[in-house]
């Protein structure tokens, strides 16, 4: 799972999703808005499946509609497998029924790996942990409380972490929002800030064009920051949580 995660819900174009694979930011989440550009770009490079990690998520609470679009996924992508089934939207503990058929498709070669993605940091944590081997969680320079949530709890072998909201819904990037004498930050600010904590494995982004997705892929070749750039951000974001 490469270091930048990409968002289906937004538009990427279909070439951008072969460009992002080619220079390694190769994790495509299949969400629960589709768009058509993500779609042509995963077909296009299913005679490459082993060079990207396909996240197919599912907010479904009945196991057989879990499985069932699962299934319709697939078929949709043209894909055997996904590399990850995101159970999305858990703020405690996963249902047995529902963390059972996870399991079945997982027997069934459906998918491979599991994943949780919560809004309560505390849930990973928790007795849910075991429910998952990769976590999706909100974090960013303008809510940091997994740092003292979840970061000294974590149990071992630490689960991988994804982080999203890294922009906080576009706010750290609103010059109208920055405070009174400080830069405003680019998307790729945001995701560096998020990448330089050790504990997070993959950001998530959700570029609608070209432009936002090379962005995006800039933050890799812009590395992590250094401890100026991150007092920066700590101070934009200590700003916006006061708005």
């Amino acid at each position: 799972m490469g270091p930048i995660a990409f968002g289906a819900s937004y538009g990427l174009p279909a070439k951008a999703v072969e460009r992002a694979v080619e220079r390694g930011c190769n994790y495509m989440i299949w969400g629960s808005i589709q768009r058509d550009g993500m779609a042509r770009g995963l077909r296009a490079l299913k005679g490459r499946r082993d060079s990207f990690v396909l996240g197919v998520c599912s907010y479904a609470r009945l196991p057989r509609l879990l499985t069932r679009g699962v299934e319709k996924d697939l078929r949709t992508l043209q894909a055997d497998y996904a590399d990850m089934l995101v159970l999305g939207y858990w703020n405690g503990a996963v249902w047995g029924y529902v963390r059972e058929e996870a399991q079945r498709l997982r027997d069934r070669g459906l998918v491979r790996h599991i994943a949780l993605s919560t809004h309560r940091s505390p849930v990973i944590v928790s007795d849910a942990r075991d429910a998952a081997s990769v976590f999706h969680l909100r974090y960013s320079a303008a809510d940091t409380r997994v740092e003292h949530e979840v970061m000294p709890c974590l149990p071992s072998p630490k689960p991988g972490l994804v982080a999203f909201t890294a922009t906080s819904w576009g706010r750290l990037c609103n010059p109208r929002k920055t405070p009174p004498g400080e830069a405003t930050p680019r998307a790729s600010d945001c995701y560096r800030f998020v990448l330089s904590n050790p504990a997070i494995d993959c950001v998530m982004t959700g570029p609608a064009n070209e432009a936002e997705a090379e962005e995006a892929i800039s933050t890799v070749e812009r590395g992590p920051m250094d401890p100026d750039e991150l007092a920066w951000m700590r101070r934009v974001g200590a700003g916006i949580r006061g708005l």
